[in-house]
């Protein structure tokens, strides 16, 4: 049985991803901040092949320690990186603490559950990294100039991983879609018409669909 590890596992994304993983016979943890969320997604599955881990992705500390914890006790096989924060507006409204709070999730979390887990994952037959970017890392967007920047971080870390790993059997691909019907937009009133939105389950059925394929994903 293979054994998928998804950030940002309690919400949207995430948990439609799990679902869809655990109804495929793969082994599911779930990692995020709020375990008690972890604990409900677990229930709400309803699978014995899911598991909850609090990790706190902006601490290196905390992701080196716990990461080494768990891959002592399970084999990971895949890497989903999905958990992302976005604050929105005129770049003169930012306060230091928005700014630190989407580089140190999307950036530097992506970048320590990376690097927590590559060398596990180059001891797969099939290890795999899958980083959900957005489109936001494909082109600049009106007040979204913070959470852009750490989308094209996460790209250019990705694609740079990708020639790094080129002679391994490492599969390293991106995940570019455009806004999701999630709890993401709730926190904020950057998007007016919501219902535009694509729901999570088609994204999460077409990164599952394309994962073995050796192109990024663009939706």
């Amino acid at each position: 049985m293979k054994t998928v590890l998804i950030t940002g596992g309690a919400t949207g994304l995430g948990k439609e991803l799990a679902k869809l993983y655990a109804q495929n016979d793969y082994q599911v943890i779930l990692v995020g901040r709020n375990l008690d969320s972890l604990k409900q997604t677990k229930e709400e599955l309803g699978a014995k092949i899911v598991h909850a881990v609090s990790i706190d992705i902006q601490n290196y500390e905390e992701v080196t320690k716990k990461m080494q914890e768990l891959l002592t006790v399970y084999s990971v096989d895949i890497l989903i990186n999905n958990a992302g924060v976005g604050h929105f507006g005129p770049l003169s409204d930012y306060s230091k603490k928005m700014i630190d709070d989407v580089i140190d999730t999307n950036v530097k979390g992506t970048i320590y559950m990376t690097q927590a887990c590559i060398s596990h994952l180059q001891t797969r037959p099939q290890g795999k990294i899958i980083n959900i970017i957005s489109t936001a890392g494909l082109r600049g967007k009106k007040n979204e100039s913070i959470y852009v920047a750490s989308k094209f971080a996460m790209r250019g870390f990705t694609e740079s991983l990708k020639v790094e790993y080129q002679e391994t059997n490492l599969s390293i691909i991106a995940a570019y879609m455009g806004g999701m019907d999630t709890p993401f937009w709730s926190q904020n009133n950057h998007i007016k018409d919501k219902s535009r939105l694509t729901p999570p389950l088609h994204i999460a059925q077409v990164i599952y669909d394309k994962q073995n394929e050796k192109e990024d994903i663009i939706l």
